[in-house]
Order: structure tokens, then C-alpha cells, then sequence
């Protein structure tokens, strides 16, 4: 309490401060005898969350609700009672973060882990939480400050709670609350959110790189001195007064990092931009003379500078920032900007809150909000919780991308928006003409990611003619924003009903053949908790349901039949990635009579000598299984693995035909461990290869990308079983290995 109110003394009037110790003294007497799950009295909750916001500088009328934001639901006050005291608007700030809590994004009864996917998407609860969290940000900005504040706390005090508990918030936090602290440009709340849930998600890898760090730390702290000096005189000799620091590199931006160079085959010792320098100077124009010194001083990497003091990022982010060839031959990055500039980086929109206040006009405090109201907007457009969701996590929480329409307009689309997300943009019926695209004078693909400075023409169709549905297809890679996916939803939902049903019963039946299950129309709509098949079917044809969710959905499930097929994938290949339940580490291997794949639904066979064998759980083998004691529960792990699939490909024999099978493959990071061709007497020829696949999301992908070769007419999953599937148990070493 000392402290924060030390804190908020060096920027608030008295009588400012007098009203934040009222509501202090009054949370305080509510939470009297209220203890945290971890034992510390429960008023250190509200005092923290207050804290991180008086450093900020935020109002009192903030800092009181964050005193007094919990004591609506766990003390039982009254909005009328808090109205009385406080003044409507603390009234109305304790209102909104308690109808948050409420509806939190993790549920208060999955403690468990049983819903263990969280927020992402599958629970339509989870879908409307997140939909209320960020309405309620666009109303008032503060009630959102607040619940950052408030989970920061949490996460340092997640300790208390069960492993599945932690993870569970863990992985919500990194998953919204962070991103939305990125959006909102506050760094500082960004990269500790991201540590701490880091740290409870992958334990064994966050204190990997710590130690790595550490390991580290007497190198980087010699260097960073030595070039902090250098750069310093140089500034100095320049006439300007310019402080010089070094920047760590938090640890979750490490691991990300790891992870872009392990996929280029390279590792922890080539990251070299763990050594970085921040300079800050008095103005914008010292700014630009720093970076000239600077760039005399050392060799520029070639398009390693970026210009965000002349172009800010949307979030209101302004640096400048280079990377040159330091001393010894090491790459340094170097950030420049003024202190203004600095405080708005690390706290963002907060830091803007004290100027907006009292004025009535703040051009770049309200162009940083035009985002926000762009989810009012999408309350009326969209049909549901889930699309909203889905909308978000595209069009709010990434990076965005600029470019230009031919008259030199500038336009601001999601990064990885495509030329259709252009088209859409400008007008709504311009996307539904759209036939092709000019990028740079260029015609390009309509999958081209455009990349910031391009130049977009569309080119249009003069007749009417609608959207295609592929468009809609995420593996297809057309359609990135969810401005666009909306407006193609929406003119296939005015289409006639009908059409859209037998449009989405074709696709079903497609995917199913692809995927070798049949579950029932029924089960289907269950799955999507849509109440009739003809309203499943038409969601599926209009683009509401995409076949990337149904693919998704259908590894939730028993698979319900196997196709014969005499080919048996190789034993050989990476780990199965499997966890047996109840159990520790075990020996397991993948059946070669059903070859799993992550998705399907297994259970694990103990063999005498060779631990335990995974099989789908319709493989015929264990259905016929006469000592069910040897049967045992198993999961598909955590750990990523690769499984062969055999996959059966029908096309018109030509030139040219398996170099353009191979290079899809190939291009989808996909390894071919064998492949068989055979001509057929139609002038056909029926492709089987055999690839090592992560699981039935990345197959299902693969067979949108080989369907899109020309002269193929059939790409389908082909199902394995034993030979001599007659008899029981005949002939696998799995099954017989019993002495």
C-alpha cells in the first residue's frame, strides 16, 4: 500500500490521491479475512493490480476501480452502493471488469484440463467471452487496462493453482492476452505476459534457454559495454546528448526465434541479434542524425532499416531501427528513438491516456483507435461468436501490411492478406468481380501475399459473377482477412438454400473419401451443435462451416471403417509421439496393419518383448483381440512426430505429371518415402506414394494443394489393414508376438 501510494503522490493532486485511499480503505474492508489460493491476504490482489497502473500514470478514477474491481462478485456490493460512494464512472469500470471475470475466457470449472483447447475456437462459450472481453474494450479503454493489470498479478501468483489450472491460463494469456497488449503497443506488458506463460507451458524449454542465457550473459555484457562506449563517444562528438543502453532480448522471443532457425537448420549460437543497443535522443530530428552516426560508425545490413518515426505502426509504436555489422564481425541491432517515443513503446495506448484526458480532439490517439471500432461494426455483420473470434484473431491481433491502389491510396490490410482481401477492402462488389490481379504492374496469383509498398490493381469482371467458394478453403491460402471472409459468407448465405446444401453435401462427401470415415449426416450436425442436417449442409456449402474446421472435427471421433489395402507403410520412421495414460515413458510403436496418424482415435496392445504397439481403434486386429487385458488407454502426446500415410492420387497420365506431384509434396515440407505409378488403360494413371505426415490437419492441406494439379482428378487417404484380414491376428508380429 506504501508503495502505491508513493507512487501515485508524484503525479496526482491531493484531493486525487485522498479519493484512491477511500477506495483503498473500502476494498480493504470488504476483503477483511479473504485469503488468495496461495495463502497471502486478498487485498494484496487489487493493491498489485492498482500498482502496475499507477506506473503507467493512469487516473484515479482507474486506479480506484482497480482497487475496488473485485469486490462486486467475491464481496457481494452492489453497482447502486459503489455508484454512491465512488461516482458513476469507477461505478461503471468496476461493472465491466466484474462482467468480464464472469464470463473468463477459461472456464472457473475446467480446472480439470478437460477442455483442455481453451479459447481456440471450438468452444462457442469461449468464442463469446472473447467477443465481450473486446466490445467492451472498444466502449471504454480502461475496464481492458484493468484486466491486463489483473492477470499480470495472476500470472505471478499461478503457482497456486493445479498444473492443468496453470496451463490452461497459461495458454489463454498467450493466446489473447498478450497479443492484445502487442496491439495495444504495450511491450512491457507483452513480453512479461509471454515469459511467465512460457514458463508454466513449456517448463523444460524455458529453463533451456535461461541457462543458455546465462550461459552467455558475461560474453553479451562484455560486448554490449564495448559498443555502448564507442557509440556513445560517437554521438558525444556529434553534438548530441543521446543515452545509450543495451536491450535484452526477453526469453519467449528467444524461443520463438529458436524455433524460425531449427526450421532453416540452424541453431542457438547463429542467433546474433541477442546483442542490441537502444539510443535515446531529444527530438525527432536527432533521431535521423543518430542513425547517419551511426551508420558512419558501423556497415549497414543491407534492408535491415526501418522507418517507424516517419510511418508509425498502428499501435502508435515510433522507432527507428537498423541493424549494421559491428565490431568482431557481429551483427548489432539498435533502436532510436526519443523518450516520448520510449513510453509510448513500452505502455502503449496507456501512455496517451493522461493527454486524451480533458481534450476533446487527439488525431493520433483516435487513429489508433479506429480498430477498435471496427468490432462494433462486425457485430452486425457477422452470425455468431465463433466467426467473431475468428475475425479477431486475423484482422485485430496481428501484424498489418500497407499498400497502395493505383491512384496512390494507401490501404491497411492484415499481414498475409492476399489481392481478393484488396478487392474487399476497397469495395465489397468489387471482391465479387475480382478475376485476377496486378501487383507492381505485374499480373500475380490471387494467393500472392502482398508485402508493404506494393502497388494493387484489381482486375474485374464487367458482368456480375460472385465469389468462389475455394476462396473460403483456408488451405488454399485466397482469403487471409476476416473483412473478406465475412463479405463472401455473406453473399453465399443470400444464395438459394438449396444450392447451398447440395454444394456442401458435395464437399462432404468429398473430404470423407479423402479422409476414409463415415460418420453420419446426424453426427456431423451434433459435432457443430447445429440442430438439423439441411442446416449443417448449408453452413458447409455457404463457406460458414470450412472443410479445415470439418477435417478438424473428424479427428474428434471414432473413424467407423477401414478400407483394404494390401500395402503396409514401412515400421521404420520417427517416434510415435505417443502417451500411454497412467504410465511413464514406455516403448511404443506404430501399428503397421492401421498406421495411425494424430487425429484418430487409438489404444495401445502390450506385446511380450516389444512394449506397446498403437493401433486406430476400429483396426480390425483389435476388434478380434481374444485377451482384452493386454488392451491399455493411449493419447497422441505433446511431442510432434511423423507418421506414414499411404495416399492414392487418380489423374490424366501426362509430361510433367509426377515432377508437379513431387514439387507439391516437397513444397509442403512433406517427405515421400515411396511412391508406385501405374498406367491405366483410360489414359489415366493412379499415383501412390507413401509420406511421413505431422497428422490429419497437415494431410488434409496436402490434398487441397495436389487437387489443385492440373490433370488430377482424385486424391483420396488410403486405409490400411492386415493381410489376411480374414482371420484373426494372422501373421502380424504385433499381434502374435506372444511367446
Amino acid at each position: 500500500m506504501k508503495d502505491l501510494f508513493t507512487q501515485i503522490v508524484s503525479y496526482l493532486p491531493e484531493d486525487r490521491v485522498a479519493f484512491v485511499r477511500q477506495a483503498y480503505e473500502y476494498a480493504a474492508k470488504c476483503h477483511e479475512g479473504q485469503l488468495r489460493l496461495s495463502g497471502e491476504p486478498y487485498i494484496i490482489h487489487p493493491v498489485e493490480t492498482a500498482s502496475y497502473l499507477a506506473d503507467l500514470q493512469l487516473d484515479a478514477a482507474t486506479l480506484a476501480a482497480a482497487l475496488l474491481h473485485d469486490v462486486m462478485e467475491d464481496c457481494g456490493v452492489s453497482f447502486q452502493e459503489i455508484d454512491e460512494k465512488f461516482g458513476a464512472d469507477v461505478a461503471r469500470l468496476v461493472d465491466g471488469v466484474t462482467k468480464l471475470n464472469k464470463l473468463d475466457l477459461v472456464k472457473a470449472d475446467d480446472a480439470n484440463g478437460e477442455n483442455g483447447t481453451g479459447w481456440q475456437g471450438e468452444d462457442s462459450d469461449h468464442a463469446a467471452s472473447l467477443r465481450k472481453l473486446l466490445v467492451a474494450m472498444a466502449q471504454d479503454l480502461r475496464v481492458v487496462l484493468i484486466k491486463l493489470a489483473d492477470r499480470l498479478h495472476n500470472m505471478r501468483t499461478l503457482q497456486a493453482h493445479t498444473p492443468e489450472r496453470r496451463r490452461a491460463i497459461a495458454q489463454e494469456t498467450l493466446d489473447i492476452y498478450a497479443p492484445l497488449a502487442h496491439r495495444l503497443g504495450m511491450w512491457d506488458m507483452k513480453w512479461r505476459l509471454e515469459d511467465m506463460s512460457f514458463h508454466h507451458l513449456e517448463p523444460v524449454k524455458y529453463k533451456m534457454i535461461s541457462r543458455l542465457l546465462a550461459q552467455r550473459r558475461d560474453e553479451r555484457e562484455r560486448y554490449i559495454g564495448n559498443v555502448r562506449d564507442v557509440l556513445s563517444q560517437a554521438l558525444k562528438k556529434a553534438g548530441l546528448r543521446a543515452q545509450v543502453t543495451g536491450r535484452a532480448k526477453h526469453i519467449y522471443s528467444v524461443y520463438q526465434k529458436m524455433q524460425a532457425y531449427a526450421a532453416q537448420g540452424k541453431d542457438f549460437d547463429d542467433i546474433h541479434d541477442l546483442f542490441a543497443l537502444r539510443v535515446k535522443v531529444k527530438d525527432k530530428n536527432e533521431c535521423y542524425v543518430a542513425l547517419g552516426v551511426i551508420h558512419d560508425l558501423w556497415d549497414p545490413l543491407p534492408g535491415q532499416v526501418d522507418d517507424y518515426v516517419a510511418k508509425p505502426k498502428e499501435n502508435g509504436y515510433q522507432s527507428l531501427h537498423t541493424a549494421v555489422m559491428g565490431p568482431e564481425g557481429m551483427p548489432l541491432e539498435v533502436q532510436i528513438r526519443t523518450e516520448e517515443m520510449h513510453q509510448v513503446a513500452e505502455y502503449g495506448i496507456a501512455a496517451h491516456w493522461r493527454y486524451k484526458e480533458g481534450k476533446s480532439q487527439d488525431n493520433p490517439f483516435e487513429q489508433q483507435m479506429t480498430w477498435l471500432r471496427r468490432l462494433l461494426e462486425w457485430q452486425r455483420d457477422v452470425s455468431g461468436a465463433e466467426e467473431f473470434l475468428e475475425n479477431v484473431k486475423t484482422d485485430i491481433l496481428p501484424d498489418q501490411v500497407f499498400v497502395y491502389t493505383p491512384k496512390g491510396d494507401i490501404k491497411e490490410l492484415p499481414a498475409g492478406s492476399t489481392p481478393i482481401d484488396f478487392a474487399y477492402h476497397v469495395h465489397t462488389d468489387l471482391g465479387h468481380r475480382c478475376i485476377g490481379a496486378k501487383v507492381n504492374s505485374k499480373l500475380v496469383p490471387l494467393d500472392y501475399q502482398l508485402r508493404n509498398g506494393d502497388t494493387v490493381e484489381i482486375l474485374a469482371s464487367k458482368v456480375a459473377r460472385g465469389p468462389s467458394l475455394d476462396w473460403l478453403n483456408p488451405n488454399a491460402g485466397y482469403v487471409h482477412s476476416a473483412t473478406a471472409r465475412v463479405r463472401i459468407r455473406a453473399w453465399f448465405r443470400r444464395q438459394e438454400r438449396g444450392a447451398n446444401i447440395q454444394r456442401g453435401r458435395d464437399l462432404l462427401t468429398r473430404e470423407l473419401r479423402r479422409l476414409s470415415v463415415n460418420p453420419s449426416e446426424e453426427e456431423l450436425a451434433k459435432l457443430f451443435r447445429i440442430d438439423t442436417v439441411d442446416d449443417f449442409l448449408a453452413a458447409l456449402g455457404s463457406g460458414v462451416v470450412t472443410v479445415n474446421q470439418l477435417a478438424a472435427r473428424l479427428t474428434q471421433r471414432p473413424e467407423t471403417r477401414v478400407i483394404p489395402e494390401e500395402y503396409k507403410p514401412p515400421a521404420t520412421g520417427p517416434s510415435s509421439g505417443v502417451e500411454v495414460l497412467g504410465a511413464g515413458d514406455l516403448l511404443t510403436s506404430l501399428a503397421r496393419c492401421c498406421s495411425p496418424l494424430p487425429g484418430d482415435t487409438i489404444i495401445g496392445f502390450i506385446t511380450r518383448t516389444r512394449g506397446i504397439t498403437i493401433h486406430r481403434k476400429d483396426c480390425r486386429n483389435i476388434a478380434n483381440e481374444d485377451e482384452p487385458a493386454r488392451l491399455i488407454r493411449v493419447d497422441w502426446g505433446a511431442t510432434k512426430s511423423l507418421h506414414p500415410v499411404r495416399i492414392s492420387i487418380e489423374a490424366w497420365d501426362r509430361v510433367g505429371l509426377l515432377r508437379d506431384i513431387t514439387a507439391v509434396v516437397s513444397g509442403e515440407k512433406t517427405n515421400i518415402a515411396s511412391m508406385v505409378t501405374r498406367e491405366n488403360d483410360d489414359g489415366t494413371a493412379t499415383v501412390q506414394l507413401t509420406v511421413f505426415t505431422t497428422g490429419v490437419a497437415q494431410l488434409s492441406r496436402l490434398f487441397t494443394k495436389l487437387e489443385e494439379v492440373q490433370g488430377v482428378v482424385n486424391v483420396m487417404r488410403a486405409a490400411t489393414t492386415a493381410a489376411g484380414q480374414g482371420s484373426k491376428g494372422s501373421g502380424l508380429a504385433e499381434l502374435a508376438d506372444r511367446s
